[in-house]
């Protein structure tokens, strides 16, 4: 700096898409300035919402959107896409005699227990599944090829049924893609006005149903997705905002809005993912190392494990009714939110959710329509809620209104409005505390040993109740809850996953050909990250699906790269895994690998929040206001503004925010610590 001139400002501004706001996570790293943002959706004209939220960024903080130098934005368009079934009309073309694929996938119902489950509608009908005469061997040997006429006369047929886009998907491609990539090309030739995807192009994985089902889906929301991109990219550059676009994934890391546009499949859970990867950094910063997660939007609750400071991955997650066979952060969700409406069913039994008021009409107290009564109406009721504006001032609260529609469910079950009030507030936690108990089940955890971390819109309000439902000592809530997910695509790293199926015995005939698949993974990663931009050193991290011979399914286990001369410590990596999952391993038994796998993981600068001092002292209420606690009582409200680091506090207690309302529970104890999170301590 000279003359006493400022240095130009340099912005980096994390978006993220839910059912209710869109939430901006912007930082100046010349003055360590961080801006957050909420906007409502606007359903009609999804991604309209980012020019509100860019303007009032400009007006309230000085925002110049010349100086974005990162764009990182997560979005719900393909999973919406998924669960209102308004994706594209496809054709699947597959070998004759293996029509049925996506009919039959894995034989196995919805829900075991329950006589009156059933399947989901295949996204592709069954007219619409052509069988072509083409075959190749499981060991890639081709013993028919592809039949030029009979491919371009399913094209033609599908064209003229209406069909967007054709999936191949063929018998044993992983091994070779070059069958596939035959018929696409005829395909393409034959209908040049139809996109193409094929199996081994998305998904190259061993078993006909997953790859065929994860193509499916990437073909099924691309138009839409793509369409959504193309504008997002349209509207930046109206802006003037020179930064290209980066898009969140399911896997927890970044790719470029230009691939986003092909590999949309990956992009499903961007931004459920992006949410616990924010988690795990603010975590990491609070020194927790184990911690579940709650995001709480408009319409859902979804709940993630961190351990050892580690997010946790799977590669069978739900996309509606749909599963996804692709890596993602581990994520498990339900549908209850702030917008779940409140009901009775044919029993007169009080049930909320799963539908959501959403942002239009939204919860009646929102004074946008809405009549129905909500969680978030529930809240205000019984005074958690409407004593100061919500959403950075876009929403008022209106109690009356809230009060209204609570009076409709109260009349017809004869009980006062705060009493039906506080049982629909009741039932949400309860509805949430059934699903996280599955999850610790599965992750074999005792949630004792964890913090609870709320964040999202109504994280905050309903996350202690619920931590003291699970016998949880700790709570810790962050200073923006809100854009969490925001914040995790602006700390996240470009990261891709790649596999190779080599389907072989441990034994050291196998390793010449692990050590080649590696190699080739790992040039595969590096010119991954190179198209994305990056040039840096990339942190190559290798696993392997494996299994005891005789087993039907297989679990992921982390390798390193040096074992690869010899079996002895990828068996002892394996039975180790398999233990702390299973708690059981066979040291004698032989071992089968089924799929090597590599992530590529290129790291991006990292935002520096300023750290406060915090020398321990009393808050100070801004003022008592009523709440019902077991009946009414005034309790104190803080402004999270005036929170300083080493403020300490007790509950009963309200601490109002711009983006959210946190919910202190009786007898919890509250500090601040020097990054401005509040941390609770509840009482037994």
């Amino acid at each position: 700096m000279d003359g006493g001139t400022h240095p130009k400002a340099d912005w980096k501004i994390g978006v993220d898409i839910g059912g209710t706001f869109m939430d901006f996570c912007a930082l100046d790293t010349v003055s360590g300035r961080v801006a957050s943002l909420k906007v409502l959706t606007t359903p009609d004209d999804p991604g309209a919402e980012l020019l509100d939220g860019m303007r009032l960024l400009a007006e309230r903080e000085g925002l110049d959107p010349a100086a974005v130098t990162r764009f990182v934005h997560g979005t719900t368009v393909g999973i919406n896409t998924i669960i209102q079934r308004k994706g594209a009309k496809l054709a699947l073309v597959t070998n004759a005699g293996f029509e049925d694929v996506i009919e039959l996938a894995r034989l196995r119902m919805p829900d075991m227990y329950s006589l009156f489950c059933h399947r989901p509608d295949p996204l592709v009908s069954r007219d619409m599944v052509f069988g072509v005469p083409v075959r190749m061997r499981a060991d890639g040997s081709q013993s028919l090829a592809p039949d030029a006429a009979a491919i371009a006369e399913a094209a033609r047929e599908a064209k003229a049924a209406g069909v967007d886009g054709v999936i191949v998907a063929l018998l044993h491609s992983w091994r070779d893609a070059a069958q596939e990539a035959a018929v696409k090309a005829m395909i393409e030739a034959a209908t040049p006005d139809m996109f193409v995807f094929t199996s081994s192009e998305v998904w190259p994985v061993i078993r006909e149903y997953e790859r065929t089902s994860t193509a499916i889906l990437n073909g099924y929301v691309h138009p839409r997705v793509a369409g959504y991109l193309t504008a997002l990219e349209d509207r930046l550059d109206a802006q003037g905002v020179p930064a290209k676009a980066l898009l969140t994934r399911s896997n927890g890391g970044l790719m470029s809005a230009g691939q986003g546009r092909r590999d949309c499949v990956s992009m499903l859970l961007s931004g459920t993912a992006s949410g616990v990867i924010g988690a795990s950094w603010l975590a990491r910063q609070a020194g927790e190392a184990r911690v579940l997660t709650l995001d709480i939007g408009g319409t859902s609750a979804d709940f993630a494990l961190i351990v050892d400071g580690e997010v946790q991955y799977g590669t069978d997650e739900q996309v509606g009714e749909f599963p996804l066979h692709i890596p993602s952060v581990s994520v498990s969700s339900i549908g209850i939110g702030g917008g779940s409406i409140a009901t009775l069913d044919g029993q007169g039994v009080l049930r909320v959710g799963p539908e959501s008021a959403g942002s239009n009409p939204g919860p009646a107290c929102y004074a946008r329509g809405g009549i129905r009564p909500t969680v978030t109406d529930a809240l205000a009721v019984c005074g958690w809620l409407g004593h100061s504006d919500m959403a950075y001032g876009q929403l008022t609260m209106d109690v009356a209104l809230a009060q209204q529609a609570v009076a409709t469910i109260a009349d017809q079950l004869g009980r006062g409005i705060e009493e039906t009030a506080q049982a629909i507030i009741d039932i949400a936690v309860s509805e949430m505390f059934v699903e996280v108990e599955k999850l610790s089940s599965r992750a074999g955890v005792d949630l004792r040993d964890f913090a609870l971390m709320p964040f999202g819109g109504g994280g905050p309000m309903l996350g202690a109740f619920l931590a003291q439902e699970l016998g949880m000592a700790r709570v810790i809530a962050p200073r923006r809850p809100g854009v969490v997910s925001a914040l995790g695509g602006l700390v996240a790293d470009l990261r891709g996953d790649f596999i190779r199926t080599v389907y072989a015995p441990l034994d050291e005939a196998a390793l010449p050909q692990l050590r080649s698949e590696f190699e080739a993974l790992a040039e595969e990663g590096r010119a991954w990250l190179s198209v994305q931009g990056f040039d840096g050193t990339p942190d190559l991290r290798l696993s392997a699906d494996m299994r005891y011979a005789g087993q039907s399914f297989e679990i992921e286990v982390a390798l390193s790269p040096d074992w690869l001369d010899g079996t002895q410590a990828i068996a002892a990596a394996f039975h180790e895994t398999h233990k702390r999952i299973y708690d059981f391993e066979d040291p004698e038994g032989r071992i089968e690998l089924v799929n090597l796998r590599l992530s590529a993981l290129g790291g991006g600068p990292k935002p520096e929040f300023p750290v406060t001092r915090a020398a321990e002292a009393q808050a100070k209420a801004d003022r008592h206001v009523p709440v019902w606690v077991d009946g009414w009582r005034d309790v104190p409200i803080y402004d999270r503004a005036r929170l300083g680091g080493g403020a300490v506090f007790e509950g009963p207690a309200i601490v109002a925010q711009e983006d959210t309302t946190f919910a202190v529970p009786r007898g919890a104890q509250a500090h601040v610590d020097a990054h401005l999170n509040i941390h609770l301590s509840l009482a037994e």
